[in-house]
């Protein structure tokens, strides 16, 4: 890859044209639409179609459906996803004629520079619940914050807006050190795990990175990080950070902790003094926490406590995060975006108590790197479950070189079904499911829509 001899910032001036890499992507669409709005030409290519690329060309958007160089046109700079690699025709026809390429992390980090506050949430999951949470908070206390959230949360209707108040909330992501290139005022660490292991090294490795996250954090601002962690406790080691936790000594935490129809009921106190009253409409112990480490970040930028009880109480979830689908066979089907086992730890023990029947998982590993190196936390956490189909492994960025399949986990997960399609997982869910059972579509992929097949009119399923 060629040094840019600019910053990304020269470019973000009206009139000039980029080229987005991946245009259809969560965080890529919102940023098309922020750019546009800068008044510079917007144009991309996405490998498919999608809903996100019908959004972009209903604005006058141009997008291309595959990658080829003749896409580039005439443009001033090309912006790529971290899942776009150099052998990419379009990035290897813009090195070539000496077009510079930018990451989509360099250009939101310019971005948020023209921000006072600048709020990024960071952590091996959690991410868009947390940056849910804290839009929903700064909605409440009407800072007309500008966001950007991996997923859709249903108060936008989309997974980011543009405001014009002095906050910016962006999800922030470790991915290929993309969050390196953030100028984060404070910045949220919510776990930090193995993940990701087709980039990092280890589990070293990925406190590292955390750790030079941290340290972008200018003097004056705040670094927020989970005490009950361990690999966020390791990361923050020696920094003057804010700490947020259920189990361990913080400067935020939960008290009163009880459940009202199994939905989390608490008080915040911050250095042992009440803050704000919760009331989740979201369930499990994992978003006490979560909704911990918002309110910290509310606390810490001087927000009232009522905007915290108003901002949480509001909140009933990011889409894909045990987002309800609707019943089928007397059934009910959610939807959940968990592809790391710690998540499935939280939602399957979350949902086995909720008083259901039976727990049917329908299950889509993501990234056979990710599948090969956790397998054993992947067997063990499957087994909460009291039945179990695995669909076939979502490739993403990769391809298959380790030779691993989910019917690899199918031997090892007593009871468990391995279809090969997704097609083949509704049908065996169909199959299964009956009056009083929990289905749940898990997984980062496209395992969604073995649930909507199943809710389609002619399988008889109501929404």
């Amino acid at each position: 890859m060629m040094q840019n001899k600019k910053p990304i910032s020269d470019f973000f001036v009206p009139g000039m044209r980029a080229h987005l890499v991946g245009i259809g992507g969560v965080s890529m669409c919102p940023l098309a639409e922020v750019l546009r709005d800068k008044g510079l030409v917007i144009q991309g290519s996405d490998m498919a179609e999608s809903g996100t690329v019908k959004r972009l060309r209903s604005l006058g958007i141009p997008v291309a459906v595959g990658h080829n160089a003749d896409n580039l046109g005439d443009c001033d700079l090309v912006i790529r996803t971290a899942a776009v690699h150099d052998g990419n025709p379009e990035i290897a026809g813009a090195i070539a004629r000496g077009i510079p390429v930018y990451e989509r992390a360099q250009a939101w980090g310019a971005i948020m520079r023209h921000y006072p506050n600048a709020l990024c949430v960071a952590g091996t999951h959690g991410k868009t619940t947390t940056t849910s949470m804290c839009t929903h908070i700064f909605m409440a206390a009407e800072a007309d914050p500008t966001v950007m959230i991996g997923g859709t949360l249903p108060l936008l209707h989309s997974g980011y807006r543009v405001g014009q108040g002095d906050t910016i909330i962006l999800e922030s992501c470790e991915y290929c050190n993309s969050f390196l290139s953030f100028y984060p005022t404070v910045a949220v660490i919510l776990n930090v795990e193995a993940d990701h292991l087709d980039f990092f090294q280890d589990l070293e490795d990925i406190k590292r990175s955390f750790r030079r996250f941290a340290e972008l954090v200018p003097s004056g601002g705040r670094v927020i990080a989970n005490a009950d962690n361990a690999g966020a406790r390791d990361t923050v080691r020696g920094l003057d950070a804010f700490t947020f936790g259920l189990e361990e000594a913080a400067e935020c935490t939960a008290v009163n902790l009880r459940e009202d129809k199994g939905r989390p009921v608490f008080d915040i106190h911050v250095h042992g003094r009440f803050y704000a009253h919760a009331e989740l409409r979201v369930y499990g112990r994992h978003n006490v926490s979560n909704a911990l480490a918002a309110a910290s970040a509310a606390y810490v930028l001087g927000l009232p406590g009522e905007a915290v009880e108003k901002g949480l109480g509001s909140f009933s979830g990011a889409g894909r995060r045990f987002e309800y689908k609707g019943a089928f066979q007397g059934a009910e089907i959610y939807d959940d975006y968990a592809h790391h086992p710690d998540e499935l730890h939280a939602l399957l023990t979350t949902a086995k108590g909720l008083g259901y029947r039976r727990l049917i998982v329908a299950f889509q590993p993501h990234t056979y790197s990710r599948t090969a190196k956790l397998f054993d936390r992947f067997v063990e956490e499957l087994k909460l479950a009291d039945v179990v189909v695995l669909a076939e492994i979502y490739a993403a960025r990769e391809q298959n070189t380790l030779g691993i399949s989910s019917a690899d986990l199918a031997k090892r997960v007593p009871g468990s079904v391995y279809c090969s399609t997704l097609d083949k997982t509704a049908e065996a869910v169909r199959r299964l499911a009956g009056p009083g059972d929990l289905i749940l579509t898990v997984g980062a992929g496209d395992i969604y829509r073995a649930g909507e097949k199943l809710l389609s009119p002619e399988d008889g399923g109501n929404a």
